[in-house]
């Protein structure tokens, strides 16, 4: 009875989290009119290893954590779009990295280009982007064994991910979702993506004039 009880409130909780943690521009619909196609890049990750890893070596992991994010979210979306039509397409991600390496655009300094700058380099819409700060290296998989001491303790928490759509011609910040990562959101990259779009998809911008569209056709 205890873990139906735990559950339940576990589930509401980030219910409410997920509801509360979202962002969209009121002007969405106007400045995503003309998406079609958007690229999703490989996210910037601060991990928090308590000097188990040195500094060369904790940035290689964390661009390795930064391009599994990548991975999933095109992983999803492929899946959802295969499931349901969706208004806007997403650039293969290798194709994304080629177009990068060629304009001499790598994990190391990427952050230093616009949105704007970026999109008319991919030849895009839009960008799907984000932040992503672990204690843990997620790709790797996590332990999801869960206690109630568990999460009153803090031992539960691995970090924060926040995942960002930016419009490609303004630069403008679209839609925005920042989600705490713990034991319960997944047991690694792929299982925190889908799970955290799971619970954000009703919120999710282009899946809502998805919608939209559907009942006026």
């Amino acid at each position: 009875m205890q873990k139906v009880i735990l559950y339940f409130f576990l589930l509401g909780t980030l219910t409410l989290s997920a509801q509360k943690n979202i962002y969209e521009n009121a002007q969405f619909d106007e400045l995503s009119d003309d998406h079609r196609v958007l690229a999703i890049l490989p996210f910037l990750t601060n991990l928090d290893l308590k000097n188990m890893a040195n500094e060369d070596d904790l940035k290689s992991l964390e661009e390795k954590e930064g391009y599994a994010v990548q991975d999933a979210l095109e992983t999803y979306f492929s899946k959802r779009k295969k499931k349901k039509k969706f208004p806007v397409n997403f650039q293969n991600i290798k194709d994304t990295k080629a177009i990068l390496a060629q304009n001499d655009i790598d994990y190391s300094n990427i952050d230093v280009f616009t949105t704007k700058q970026l999109s008319e380099i991919l030849g895009v819409d839009g960008i799907i982007s984000g932040t992503l700060d672990l204690n843990v290296l997620l790709s790797k998989g996590v332990s999801t064994d869960f206690s109630i001491t568990d999460y009153f303790s803090g031992n539960a928490n691995y970090g924060r991910i926040g995942v960002k759509i930016s419009d490609g011609d303004t630069g403008k910040l679209l839609w925005k979702y920042e989600k705490e990562i713990n034991k319960k959101t997944g047991k690694n990259t792929t299982d925190l993506i889908d799970r955290m779009m799971k619970l954000a998809i009703r919120k999710f911008p282009y899946e809502r004039e998805r919608k939209k569209d559907r009942k006026n056709n």
